[in-house]
């Protein structure tokens, strides 16, 4: 008679974990982004609404023009649009991180993936290029429409005309450097309102507070990122000889490369030392 002999199941040997790429991250990122049902209607509109305050300031002010054909920044961009880019794209940066954080999903993307610095990277990196798309959609959109209104009366310029190009490469770029402003004090705040509001406020009226009159007030305003698009879509240069103190072209350049790089830098550095 033949004995039985029962073979254990064999149990399977776990690997070593297999490292998150930075692709991924960037996939996982965009699929997120695009979730978020309120994203598509939220652009569209603000596309018809910077564009359209374009046409208005135009056809506003066409009627009365008189000379020869110049560029007119604050038609082809006028203020009452642009601020608006400001206020959607700094909301929307801070929304991109906050619904993670009030939904409780950043829980789990923070257990799958250890590397927290590299999430904020990710995040900054899809928010910027969305919102590079969309600025560059406002500006160039804005361009092409406006200078078409003006050519049926003869006073439209092309894109080499002096100062056409930086206030174009300005508009496009004031949308994702608000963004990632926007991003970085979400993860710093972790709360919807609290971001959303300290972005417009960071954003929009802290300029307003400050003047040009006095050298310590113009510093300040300076250095906010509505002022340096004032003074990147300005054209003509301002007068020497007057009360206040002038922003110049390089140190506007300089404010829209350092809030964004702030901004990631901080949430980096927090999200790194602060549990979720």
């Amino acid at each position: 008679m033949t004995a039985r002999t029962s073979v254990p199941p064999t149990t399977p040997v776990a690997g070593p974990p297999v490292p998150v790429r930075f692709r991924d991250l960037l996939t996982s990122e965009w699929i997120k982004t695009r979730s978020l049902r309120s994203a598509p209607w939220t652009i569209a509109l603000t596309l018809l609404f910077v564009i359209g305050s374009s046409v208005v300031a135009t056809l506003a002010d066409s009627a009365a023009r008189s000379g020869p054909a110049d560029f007119l920044p604050y038609n082809t961009y006028p203020p009452a649009g642009y601020w608006t880019l400001i206020l959607v794209a700094g909301s929307m940066g801070a929304l991109t991180v906050v619904s993670e954080y009030s939904s409780g999903l950043i829980r789990t993307t923070m257990v799958a993936v250890p590397a927290r610095g590299s999430v904020v990277l990710a995040k900054a990196a899809v928010t910027a290029a969305l919102w590079s798309a969309v600025g560059t959609a406002a500006s160039t959109g804005s361009f092409l429409v406006t200078q078409a209104i003006l050519d049926g009366q003869h006073g439209g310029v092309p894109i080499t005309h002096p100062g056409v190009f930086r206030a174009l490469v300005a508009s496009a770029l004031l949308a994702p450097v608000c963004a990632l402003v926007g991003l970085g004090l979400g993860v710093l705040l972790r709360h919807a309102a609290g971001a959303m509001v300290t972005s417009v406020f960071t954003l929009l009226l802290l300029p307003t507070m400050f003047s040009e009159s006095s050298r310590w007030s113009a510093d300040i305003k300076h250095a906010l990122v509505a002022a340096a698009w004032h003074r990147l879509v300005q054209t003509c240069e301002p007068d020497p000889g007057s009360l206040g103190y002038s922003a110049t072209v390089t140190g506007s350049w300089i404010v829209y490369a350092l809030w964004p790089l702030i901004a990631v830098a901080l949430a980096v550095l927090v999200v790194r030392r602060r549990d979720v």
